[in-house]
């Protein structure tokens, strides 16, 4: 029985890995048959454009698009190639959406903890969290920005990075803290009266039954808090200005698109990755959690 479920997971992960790559192949001929057959002007109806043009400025190659990942990123002495500076920059704002993850991870949980023990506070707080997702990113980033550069504690400052962080989690919270109170409510009522007439009290329950059977819903709104920290990383860096980071390095390459089209894709490619590596890493916190996660070991 067990060997025969090891097969089955093991099948799965190769038929998600194939359909994956399938899914790479599929959006590359898309592309490629578009700019075969588009028109290079695009195509406009009512003067609005809504399909994208074809001419090798506005839509390269996708092999002039590796070609040029591999070549130096300017013309100045021991300039690294692209794909080597898009790494870097991959790295740096993977470690600011780490630690903004982390933080909306731990602020999400604790709320639902809170939604969760006093049903008025889930009547209070949950319309507030959905409605704080309506605020637009390039209006909160300038107020945190500002309010982070007056702290200053002793030796410490307010770094910008910082403020990116803040941003990040303020994505990540959202998801977290909706699967985590879904997760802590998940418990049937005949466990729930089961764990009162052992006479277990309200933390008591939430380590012994409402945490484990939390996991199968708050796996997923982990991976999803993951990709947010991502998206709001990306957005903040540009918001705020800050450097090193692969949404500053999006811009700064946009700039030079017109006389270097290719070179403009290689951080967004990197965005797209960095996505991915950040829900493979949650992925890989999840497998320490498997004998929990009920829903995905019976699929």
């Amino acid at each position: 029985m067990t060997m025969t479920s090891g097969a089955d997971r093991a099948r799965r992960r190769w038929s998600a890995l194939l359909w994956g790559l399938l899914g790479v192949v599929v959006l590359a001929l898309l592309w490629e048959g578009y700019k075969a057959v588009g028109p290079p002007g695009g195509v406009v109806l009512f003067d609005t454009s809504i399909l994208p043009k074809t001419d090798d400025r506005s839509m390269p190659h996708l092999v002039d698009m590796l070609s040029r990942a591999i070549e130096p990123v300017n013309t100045a002495a021991g300039s690294p190639p692209v794909w080597v500076a898009v790494i870097g920059a991959a790295l740096t704002s993977l470690g600011v959406a780490a630690v903004g993850w982390a933080i909306g991870s731990v602020v999400g949980f604790l709320i639902a903890l809170l939604m969760q023990r006093l049903q008025v506070a889930e009547r209070a707080v949950l319309p507030w969290l959905i409605l704080s997702q309506t605020v637009p990113l390039i209006a909160l980033a300038p107020v945190i920005v500002a309010w982070g550069g007056k702290i200053q504690i002793g030796a410490f400052s307010w770094d910008r990075w910082m403020s990116v962080a803040v941003i990040a989690s303020y994505l990540a919270f959202f998801p977290v803290a909706v699967g985590a109170l879904r997760g802590l409510q998940s418990p049937d009522t005949i466990h729930v009266e089961l764990m009162r007439t052992y006479n277990a009290g309200w933390f008591r329950t939430l380590l012994k039954l409402r945490l484990p059977a939390s996991v199968p819903y708050l796996l997923p709104a982990l991976r999803l808090g993951a990709a947010s920290a991502i998206v709001g990383t990306v957005v903040a860096e540009v918001s705020t200005g800050y450097k090193g980071g692969i949404g500053r390095m999006i811009i700064e390459f946009a700039q030079s698109g017109t006389s270097d089209p290719a070179k403009a894709y290689a951080p967004i490619a990197g965005a797209v990755v960095l996505g991915l590596v950040s829900a493979g890493i949650v992925a890989l916190i999840g497998l320490t959690l498997k004998r929990f996660n009920r829903q995905e070991a019976a699929s």
